[in-house]
């Protein structure tokens, strides 16, 4: 709650802030100080909880996991502004406006992990959802960016009638908005609520860009501006994902109601890996390779969904680290390059040697290879699949398709280490910016060999 309310003034402080601080480069500090500020009010919020469980007023639930996420997203965010902060000043004037919507997105993502009425999941989702509609749109003079916010806003809004007609009919069987009241899992399982679940999950595969629904992630992404993809593609989708676990395992998993919609969940997973993965494969430019990687990265969280025990909950955590770091740090990365696609990291190994490797721990990362943070994030998820028992058709395609994936994430280890060329990079690398990579490659790499550091909170 505290998380929610500090991430929540931070972002009108910094709408008030632009009109004061004339030199914008200094507007990162203040949004760097907020999430300082606001994971020491998510600190508070675990003294609230106390080790256990706290319901305010019927609305939020405030617990270890909803305190560790919130610390993930807060932590990640506080990289990702210390990495990009100042790319946002190339995109145009706005530059606290554009800090003050990342804070309302992030008060948004605070209230995934802690809603205990379907109402609170639809003002998070909302919250969350419209402030990237305006910065995927920032680039005024692009028209792939104006192209990015129109398609992402008009499927995004389509997608809330959808998320609310299932609220609707799910209220409707039960008579509850609130999840533990709704007592799904007992007696005959009515076809409105049925209907009402399939439209829910349906609307929240879309908003974590699960195939088939996952049409508007590669237009939006490559059109959006580089610095903003890079938090729409990990903390907010993360984000998403913790929403949809809370939702189905909380309200949808009791009695025999999951099997009616764990094999719909399984299916979306498998067409999830297979598209994505696939499709990255043929990518020419690294931004838009990205995208697709990150619908392949979705199929291995939609894991967490179909699996319904602790492991799950375990696995979501460590992959929202383990995905954010790296993909915050690759983008961070493409953000200094002159050229997006694979031959613009062509000698980046003999010009920026230490860009080059820790570019490529990040990679190794999202390839799932051992020793990295990746690797046990994959690991936990398709050992939760493993234990429910009946998705081992599932975890074959997965690791199959991890095996695909590795083509894509090597061809730019390749192109920095064995291409001639020379890479050019927009600006100089300062020092901060090379520690602060440092830092976030020796987190994946920390965590690739400990990863209790994290899960030992849960």
């Amino acid at each position: 709650m505290n998380a929610l309310i500090t991430t929540a003034v931070f972002g009108i402080v910094l709408m008030f802030v632009g009109l004061f601080v004339k030199n914008r480069q200094h507007i990162k500090y203040y949004a760097i100080a907020g999430t300082i500020i606001a994971f020491i009010a998510n600190w508070y919020d675990a003294q609230l909880a106390g080790g256990g469980t706290v319901v305010l007023h019927g609305m939020i639930e405030v617990s270890r996991f909803s305190v560790l996420f919130n610390a993930v997203a807060i932590a990640s965010t506080f990289l990702y502004f210390v990495l990009c902060g100042s790319s946002f000043e190339k995109v145009g004037n706005d530059v606290a406006d554009y800090f003050a919507l990342i804070f309302f997105i992030l008060s948004g993502i605070t209230l995934t992990a802690s809603f205990s009425n379907l109402l609170m999941l639809f003002l998070a989702i909302e919250i969350l959802s419209i402030p990237q509609y305006i910065l995927a749109g920032a680039d005024k003079k692009n028209l792939k960016s104006n192209e990015a916010s129109l398609k992402y806003s008009l499927m995004g809004s389509f997608t809330t009638g959808i998320l609310l007609m299932g609220i609707a009919l799910i209220y409707g069987a039960t008579g509850s908005f609130s999840l533990r009241e709704m007592s799904l899992g007992t007696g005959d399982i009515s076809p409105l609520a049925l209907c009402g679940i399939i439209l829910t999950g349906f609307a929240l595969a879309f908003k974590v860009s699960a195939a088939p629904f996952h049409f508007w992630t590669p237009d939006v992404y490559d059109g959006s501006p580089t610095v903003f993809t890079a938090f729409m593609a990990t903390v907010v989708k993360a984000a998403g994902f913790i929403a949809f676990m809370r939702l189905f395992h909380v309200s949808f998993a009791g009695g025999n109601l999951s099997q009616h919609w764990q094999l719909i969940i399984a299916l979306i997973t498998a067409s999830t890996l297979l598209i994505g993965n696939f499709t990255a494969v043929f990518q020419q430019s690294v931004k838009r390779m990205l995208a697709y990687s990150s619908i392949a990265q979705a199929g291995f969280m939609l894991f967490a969904i179909v699996a319904l025990n602790e492991t799950a909950a375990q696995g979501i955590i460590l992959y929202a680290v383990a995905y954010s770091v790296a993909t915050i740090g690759i983008f961070a990365i493409l953000l200094k390059l002159k050229d997006y696609t694979f031959d613009g990291y062509n000698g980046l190994a003999r010009r920026e040697p230490l860009l080059a490797l820790v570019n490529t721990i990040f990679l190794l990362s999202l390839a799932g290879i051992p020793l990295t943070a990746g690797f046990f994030a994959k690991y936990f998820v398709l050992s939760a699949a493993v234990q429910q028992g009946n998705l081992l058709w599932l975890v074959i395609l997965a690791v199959l398709c991890a095996a695909i994936s590795a083509y894509y994430y090597f061809r730019v280890i390749i192109a920095m280490y064995f291409k001639s060329g020379e890479a050019e990079t927009t600006e100089p690398i300062t020092t901060g910016f090379k520690s602060a990579l440092v830092i976030g490659a020796a987190v994946i790499i920390l965590l690739g060999v400990f990863p209790n550091l994290v899960l030992q909170f849960l």
